[in-house]
């Protein structure tokens, strides 16, 4: 199994430490280090810039939202990105919700899943330059005809560039069954965010459904990637790790998303806390966050993160390398990756 680090999105401003962290895990043998946006820093920039420092990391973004760019953009800067860094790049997707692609991007919503095809598809085109790009899709049309507002001047191109890797790999982020089936038939990875190995067979399901209708052209089946977040609480008391995730899990769970719209708050209920979620989600939409965080049960953060003495998590260590998860993304600061990755070595699981 390989690890990663995900920095995730900025709060108010660039997080401390970080440039010292990403440098000692390329040090260390971790395998990746990944990057997020919201509506606030940029996934590209920080990881162009720290992974400068960097020889051997490979650098993700997770995620790259779809709706912040066209396909093709997004395309540039991946095989820029790509080449800058000797081919260590990995390009990371993901739909956002609608709060944020309505509110944020001005862009519309609906079908997420035809318009993560198509964009899939442009990407691709591009990264593979084996003809001028062109798509006459639902969501995107290439060149622009003039019955959809354009001059009748745009004309089919292809990259100038010629891109380092034709198959560049392509990440999906999904939670929920139809999306986690769409990454297996048309990506070359999953970007899951609360995955629990005690549910692993479901999400083999789900991928097996994408798996059956995977075109040829793309990698094998074994060849996927399912890179997991994983926040991570060093403690000797399990209920004070705990503590220190419960928020980030009411956030999502609560305030991730509108009422009947909150798509990580599906993803929670799939494992099994629906009532849970119910109580959390009323709570921080009424503005009692604190409280929404005691309500997050205990058995949910141990389902979805590593929290505990450094012994706990080294015997939980297994159970996620026998899961469908290959990478694991740690989302924690540097002494608990050093645990984590101490632990993964001492008992054969790390590798480099």
């Amino acid at each position: 199994m390989r690890f990663g680090i995900t920095t995730g999105y900025w709060s108010a401003g660039p997080p401390a430490g970080v440039q010292e962290a990403i440098v000692e895990a390329d040090r260390l043998g971790i395998d990746s280090v990944w990057t997020a946006e919201a509506y606030g820093s940029d996934a590209f920039t920080p990881l162009a810039w720290w992974g400068s420092q960097t020889r051997n990391l490979r650098l993700g973004t997770a995620i790259a939202q779809m709706s912040a760019r066209t396909p093709t953009a997004t395309a540039m800067q991946a095989l820029t990105l790509d080449h800058l860094s000797g081919g260590r790049f990995v390009l990371g997707l993901g739909a956002s919700g609608p709060q944020v692609v309505e509110g944020w991007y001005g862009q519309p919503y609906r079908r997420p899943l035809a318009r993560t095809r198509e964009y899939v598809d442009v990407v691709r085109q591009v990264l593979r330059r084996g003809a001028p790009v062109t798509l006459d899709g639902e969501f995107f049309q290439l060149p622009l005809p003039a019955d959809k507002g354009g001059t009748g001047l745009g004309k089919p191109l292809r990259p100038t560039v010629h891109p380092l890797r034709a198959d560049l790999p392509i990440l999906l982020a999904a939670e929920g069954p139809k999306n986690i089936a769409l990454a297996a038939e048309i990506c070359d990875g999953w970007l899951p965010v609360f995955y629990a190995p005690r549910l692993d067979a479901m999400f083999r399901g789900f991928l097996a459904e994408g798996f059956a209708v995977r075109a040829d052209d793309l990698a094998p089946a074994d060849r996927f990637e399912v890179a997991a977040s994983v926040p991570v609480s060093v403690d000797d008391d399990v209920e004070r790790a705990a503590d220190r995730l419960r928020p980030w899990i009411a956030l999502y769970v609560g305030g991730m998303g509108a009422k009947g719209a909150n798509f990580h708050r599906n993803a929670v209920d799939m494992l099994g806390y629906s009532d849970a979620c119910d109580e959390i989600q009323d709570l921080y939409l009424a503005g009692r966050k604190d409280e929404a965080a005691k309500a997050v049960p205990t058995a949910l953060v141990e389902d979805v993160a590593l929290v505990g003495p450094a012994e706990k998590i080294a015997a939980e260590l297994p159970r996620w390398e026998a899961s469908a998860v290959t990478t694991m993304l740690l989302q924690a600061d540097a002494a608990a990756v050093r645990t984590v990755v101490g632990a993964a070595a001492a008992t054969g699981l790390l590798e480099r």
